[in-house]
């Protein structure tokens, strides 16, 4: 039986654990270098990253490999839990108002190199010096010597829900996504309408909320592995109160018919 003094639980780690994240980026330490520093496969590594479920002698271990304190991770951490997670008006409304910087943005949030964009997507030469400056201006990135670019806002950070970006493409985004079959082995499709409690109503919000903040925290993990190992997706989590047109048509005749003989 392990004693209270020998077990290490697993600290409550989310803001350390991505301030761990953001240092191993910095240092440029892979999950394959951390691994045996800690005694563990290159897939544990990564399962403990997107769990959080790190204990608090992991976390003593990372630090070491790292080279930092404790308490110095903490002041990160807690500095960063501090910082915005939206982008300010006038950021959004440059992006939304240059398709070209707003998809140069959402390629460099995603992790994609220089090299890459210009195969793929044609963003190269002046064009692309042109709009690495202006994000710079605009304090989306920092641009380096020989075009090397550090993001200046975090890569989970949120559109604004009526900001600008959301009124020029929201609702281009969800058509175009929702025309699809979903018949894809990477896809899937489920909708159910139930009657719901407003208890019930609350455990499906904070579980739709914590699937979209493991969405950003995967994709974050994955943001520095080559373009041909990733692929593009598109996770719609929602929910609303919600009739279904047809039985609201029907409910509304009911109410305007006259009553049935049999009904008095």
């Amino acid at each position: 039986m392990t004693s209270a003094a020998s077990a290490t639980p697993p600290c409550n780690p989310r803001p350390l654990v991505d301030a761990l994240k953001r240092a191993l980026r910095r240092e440029g330490i892979t999950y394959a270098q951390l691994a045996p520093r800690l005694g563990l496969s290159e897939a544990s590594i990564k399962r403990l990253f997107s769990q959080g479920r790190f204990s608090l002698q992991q976390v003593l271990q990372v630090c070491e490999v790292l080279g930092i304190e404790l308490a110095e991770l903490a002041r990160g951490s807690q500095a960063r839990a501090e910082h915005a997670r939206e982008l300010s008006m006038a950021q959004e409304r440059a992006l939304a108002e240059e398709p070209r910087l707003l998809l140069l943005f959402h390629l460099l949030c995603a992790g994609w190199s220089l090299p890459a964009l210009a195969r793929e997507f044609g963003i190269s030469g002046n064009e692309r010096t042109l709009l690495l400056a202006r994000l710079d201006r605009l304090g989306l990135i920092e641009l380096q010597p020989r075009d090397r670019v550090r993001l200046q806002v975090p890569r989970d950070f949120s559109w604004r829900s009526n900001g600008p970006v959301r009124r020029r493409y929201g609702a281009q985004v969800l058509q175009e996504f929702m025309l699809d079959r979903f018949a894809g082995e990477r896809s899937l499709l489920r909708f159910e309408a139930r009657e719901l409690s407003e208890a019930s109503i609350q455990v499906i919000r904070r579980k739709l909320e914590r699937l979209a903040l493991e969405v950003a925290e995967l994709a974050e993990l994955d943001a520095g592995l080559p373009e041909s190992r990733k692929r593009s997706m598109g996770v719609a989590v929602a929910m609303r109160p919600w009739v279904f047109s047809l039985v609201s048509a029907l409910k509304a005749v009911a109410t305007q018919a006259p009553a049935s003989p049999l009904d008095r």
